[in-house]
């Protein structure tokens, strides 16, 4: 199966990696702190943000903002000179991490809140931690300590709003179904580029996008649309039951 093509633009990422074979990549505390100043770092380099972030034995998540779109190469710097420093330190080579990294891009408020209390709410969930903001290293559970956060989340949503009641209710509460669910739409989310916009592609069905239609400019007229709106040509060559080609030469007309 091909990979999801990497979302390397401007805007918020929730991004996440694993050690290979789920082996642990935090030893110490020492290697949360290094890794924490190694992100920073990147951010300096390429105009991040750090929003939130979760660092578990095994795994991290990072929910941050890039103002250029650079996010491959962020976190490239992030994952290998991580990786050199660990296995240097431990006297150990080949791979750390268990591939290339993923991400979801974030288009919403909505899903912007929610995945920080899904970030927040990890080490809850792997029992870790009793309650949200006991586990040192998140961003939350270093300000409930009074630690001074990380320089590259001066700028965090969550630091800006750490006293705000909502928020703390939020954080405060289980994962309800509805997150859940707003979870998974951003993993089966596509964004796309629209006259320099980027927004969630697939805002109409493709039964919607050929409903009224009725003859073949028609038709071919839907399809155009439903190529701006984030479908492939292979997806509508489907539903319609046309060869690919046929809708490639429809598209060169």
């Amino acid at each position: 199966m091909p990979r999801k093509p990497r979302i390397n633009i401007a805007g918020y990422h929730h991004v996440l990696n694993r050690g290979v074979a789920q082996t642990d990549v935090f030893l110490e505390a020492v290697d949360y702190e290094t890794f924490l100043n190694i992100v920073c770092k990147a951010c300096r380099a390429y105009k991040g943000i750090i929003h939130d972030y979760c660092l578990m034995p095994n795994h991290y998540h990072l929910l941050l903002e890039t103002e250029l779109d650079n996010l491959s190469l962020l976190m490239k710097q992030i994952d290998s000179n991580y990786a050199i420093y660990f296995n240097r330190k431990n006297e150990r080579k080949g791979h750390l991490w268990q591939g290339r990294f993923t991400s979801r891009y974030i288009t919403t408020e909505k899903y912007l809140y929610t995945l920080i209390h899904y970030i927040e709410y990890n080490p809850v969930e792997a029992n870790l931690s009793e309650k949200v903001g006991a586990y040192p290293y998140t961003l939350y559970g270093s300000l409930l300590r009074g630690l001074k956060p990380v320089s590259c989340a001066f700028g965090s949503i969550l630091l800006k709003h750490a006293n705000h009641e909502g928020l703390q209710d939020l954080l405060g509460s289980m994962l309800s179904e509805k997150e859940r669910l707003i979870l998974k739409e951003i993993q089966e989310m596509k964004v796309i580029k629209v006259k320099d916009e980027r927004r969630q592609a697939y805002k109409k069905k493709l039964s919607e996008h050929f409903s009224s239609v009725t003859n073949k400019p028609e038709r071919n007229a839907a399809i155009m649309m439903a190529l701006e709106d984030g479908y492939t040509q292979a997806e509508i060559a489907k539903y319609l039951g046309l060869s690919r080609s046929a809708i490639s030469k429809i598209v060169k007309k």
